[in-house]
């Protein structure tokens, strides 16, 4: 279990910016991951009384506040009816629901892990995220940066008619997955994701849904690792398969064939 010298719950998002400039301080959401740790922080910052909270819709755009839960996201239904079932399907195995009512989309997205099912579910959607120091960054361009002491204030999902669908493989119901993929359609334009490798996730756009030879063609270049959990040549076989049933469920959808 972590521990803190001091609490402060931020009364602005500048507050919040200021105070984590320390490399002892660190940004509090749900704690999920936090409390997994040991170390010490001089201060912890809550973002709670900042509204961050909500799930707002404007004709072009979705925005998700950084305190938004993951229960939040899988039970949205603003986000079913622009995305369908693909918030649902990147939360419902995340430990079990007490979990997602504590954990934030703020620390899945600032965390960047490997094995992230909402980094992988949100690339596959034209998605950007606001920080407070850089302003508007795409998820894709963020992911791929250094860790900072900016503050992550919003995700932002363009509601530009994308299509998506989400798969993951896990050796349990809660755990982590082995491996995890996300497919889009827009304009007749793809995009695969494919993520868990166990690395961070890496995304290829297609100008048409990819043939079996384009994907397999992906997956080869694609670089696989071996953990705990899988073997790297099994999560390269795993990717096919589950890219596949991806691409068929979108392809499936009246607007994406």
């Amino acid at each position: 279990m972590f521990s803190a010298q001091q609490y402060v719950k931020a009364t602005s998002l500048q507050q919040a910016l200021e105070l984590n400039q320390k490399r002892s301080s660190a940004i509090l959401g749900g704690g999920c991951w936090m409390r997994l740790g040991k170390k010490n922080y001089a201060t912890l910052i809550d973002l709670s009384g900042l509204g961050l909270d909500t799930i707002e819709e404007t004709p072009e755009e979705i925005v998700l506040g950084a305190m938004v839960t993951l229960r939040q996201l899988e039970t949205s239904p603003v986000l079913a009816a622009a995305f369908g079932p693909l918030f649902a399907r990147m939360t419902e195995h995340i430990v079990g629901v007490q979990f997602r009512n504590c954990a934030t989309l703020g620390g899945s997205v600032v965390s960047r892990f490997g094995f992230s099912d909402i980094i992988t579910g949100l690339l596959a959607l034209d998605c950007e995220v606001e920080l407070v120091q850089k302003g508007r960054v795409s998820l894709a361009d963020y992911v791929q940066m250094p860790y900072d002491r900016d503050v992550l204030a919003r995700v932002i999902l363009k509601k530009n008619g994308r299509r998506a669908w989400y798969e993951s493989f896990r050796n349990t119901e809660t755990d982590l997955p082995v491996l995890n993929c996300a497919v889009s359609c827009l304009n007749g334009s793809a995009r695969v994701v494919v993520g868990a490798r166990p690395a961070r996730a890496v995304m290829q756009e297609f100008g048409q849904m990819p043939s079996e030879q384009r994907l397999q063609e992906m997956l080869d270049k694609t670089e696989f690792g071996s953990n705990m959990r899988a073997g790297a040549e099994y999560r390269r076989q795993l990717a096919g398969v589950l890219c596949r049933r991806a691409i068929e469920q979108v392809k499936g959808d009246a607007e994406c064939r």
